[in-house]
């Protein structure tokens, strides 16, 4: 009577601890309930018996029950006191785990529900046993299921194994793993399938058979985001997230910046974006804060630069085999100025078989409407039809140069007018539209002055600076992939200083199988350069752009500011 006594108060310790884990899940939010095998296996469209065999299973792997889920916990404590004689029974008759009839159990994917044995489990528990003996009944799912599944996953498990059954990418793709975290998401990807079917039948002609259409949709829409994503490194920014939770939400953010935009973007992009715009790291937080911080505080003429190189290795392009400016900018202002800079970007965007991008900015939602936007639009259509590129057209309300420096960061390369230069005057810099642009932008800016499309032969200022050596790529990229005369410029105090300058770009461009001529020039910089740019023939000129110190050198000046405004040739500006 005293053993049986004693295992009635082991099962009252039980309740103890069970009303105890009852009270930390209301506060925790975390569930201690078991689950029905029941509602288990249909959510999970489990059906068909594998195998039965007799094994140790681990007990923290057992998850539910088959029908008595309510009467125990997750860590199988009794929760009704009705069962205080039954247990006690069970723990009297148990000296060791040997002694115990194995259980019978249900096995989904790494999961297992009790069908016979619920007190046995419970006491085995007790007694701080991690394994016990099971007729283990093995029941097919295409959904793997795992054993620390809260019973809020159950939703997602139970759509993920619908979808399976709709598309059955388990069986056209088996190594596909398109788990997501939040619910209602599988109807979505059921839609991109729906709609890329419909374009592949337009395309192909033909009816498409729907598991066709999961196959090619798999491998040419979802798998290429994907490797984006890694190569990216997206899911690290993002670790609660999964590869087809960031698949859908780069295809939203995607959409959402074209539809802005007015023209498509690359996928690339709209993921370094996301994670720039919405990582939860405290190094992106901290960054977004600066960054608005310094729109509120600084003016916008003071800014600073972005940081040398940033263009470059934000789209990936640190080889001179790939394409440099696929999506080119052009700025249309309506006026003259605004034609030539698509002439520009025109001969630009040939050479590169590239895509035209071009923005209006206008003071008011009110000139949106007007005939003369409408003019403008239906000319760059007609261009673009011209010479055979493929060409999109926006209208924007706000500043010109704010505008173009947003929309820069979805292009390669801008293109504008240059209407007002820099100027000599302190004023006359902090006015300068072009010298914002070039400020804000982290992309290369081509100033046109005047009409000359050529494009033929270079001038390359250098200084070897960080901003001078991304320019020296982007020379040397010209120069090699359009074939290209390039002249190397370097002004100094004597020409012994210039030579020595000119020796690093002399080996760069060596190193990439290219030729140049070098010419070393003292004197005023801005003057030499022109000046040497027309002696040599040169039909446009290549220059790092401002450095990251804005009010240095607005009140010093710079070179760059001088080369604008003697110039009477484009002027790339290489950031």
């Amino acid at each position: 009577m005293e053993t049986y006594n004693s295992a009635v108060q082991d099962f009252r310790r039980a309740r103890s601890q069970a009303a105890l884990q009852q009270l930390l899940s209301k506060l925790t939010g975390k569930s201690t309930e078991l689950l029905s095998y029941e509602e288990v296996r249909r959510r999970l469209h489990a059906s068909g018996v594998v195998s039965r065999t007799l094994r140790e299973i681990p007990l923290d792997a057992i998850i539910g029950s088959v029908g008595r889920y309510s009467d125990f916990n997750r860590s199988f404590l009794p929760l009704q006191d009705s069962d205080e004689g039954r247990w006690a029974r069970v723990k009297l008759a148990t000296a060791d785990l040997a002694g115990l009839p194995p259980v019978e159990v249900y096995q989904i994917g790494e999961a297992y529900f009790v069908h016979d044995g619920h007190h046995r489990i419970s006491v085995a528990r007790q007694l701080g046993a991690d394994h016990i003996q099971a007729y283990v009944t093995e029941v097919r799912s295409k959904v793997p299921l795992s054993p620390d599944i809260e019973p809020k996953d159950l939703i997602l498990s139970a759509e993920y194994a619908e979808f399976l059954d709709a598309t059955h990418l388990d069986e056209l793709r088996p190594d596909a793993d398109l788990t997501v975290t939040c619910p209602g998401q599988y109807h979505k990807i059921l839609e991109h399938i729906e709609v890329h079917r419909y374009y592949m039948g337009v395309e192909q002609q033909r009816e498409i058979p729907y598991s066709e259409a999961v196959e090619h949709w798999y491998d040419r829409v979802y798998l290429p985001v994907v490797i984006t994503m890694r190569e990216l490194g997206v899911l690290n920014e993002f670790p609660k997230r999964s590869e087809a939770d960031l698949y859908l939400w780069i295809a939203d953010h995607r959409a959402a910046i074209e539809h802005e935009l007015g023209w498509e973007i690359a996928t690339s992009a709209a993921a370094a974006d996301l994670a720039d715009q919405h990582s939860p790291k405290w190094t992106r937080v901290a960054s977004r804060l600066g960054r608005k911080v310094l729109n509120i505080m600084m003016p916008q003429p003071l800014e600073s630069a972005a940081a040398a190189g940033s263009w470059r290795r934000e789209r990936l392009k640190d080889a001179l085999s790939e394409r440099l400016f696929i999506d080119v900018l052009v700025a249309l202002d309506g006026g003259e100025s605004g034609w030539n800079a698509l002439e520009q970007a025109v001969e630009v965007a040939r050479r590169e078989e590239g895509r035209l991008r071009a923005v209006h900015v206008v003071a008011s939602e009110e000139a949106l409407e007007e005939e003369t936007v409408q003019a403008m639009r239906d000319r760059f259509y007609w261009r673009c039809g011209e010479v055979g590129l493929p060409g999109r057209f926006a209208v924007e309300v706000g500043s010109v140069s704010r505008s173009l420096a947003e929309r820069a960061r979805w292009t390669d390369l801008i293109v504008a007018g240059l209407n007002y230069p820099p100027g000599d005057k302190v004023v006359s810099k902090l006015s300068s539209g072009l010298r914002q642009l070039i400020r804000r932008s982290t992309r290369p800016v081509l100033s046109v002055p005047e009409l000359k499309v050529g494009l033929q032969k270079a001038l390359l200022a250098y200084d070897d600076s960080p901003r001078a050596r991304e320019a020296l790529f982007v020379a040397s990229y010209a120069a090699g992939r359009w074939q290209m005369p390039l002249v190397v410029v370097h002004v100094a105090a004597t020409m012994g200083e210039a030579q020595l300058v000119l020796q690093g770009a002399r080996e760069y461009v060596a190193s990439h199988g290219l030729e140049a001529t070098y010419v070393p020039a003292t004197g005023d910089v801005a003057e030499a350069l022109v000046a040497t740019a027309e002696a040599e023939g040169c039909d446009w000129i290549i220059a790092g752009g401002y450095e990251p110190n804005p009010v240095i050198d607005v009140v010093k000046g710079t070179a760059l500011d001088g080369v604008l405004n003697l110039a009477k040739m484009p002027v790339l500006v290489c950031q």
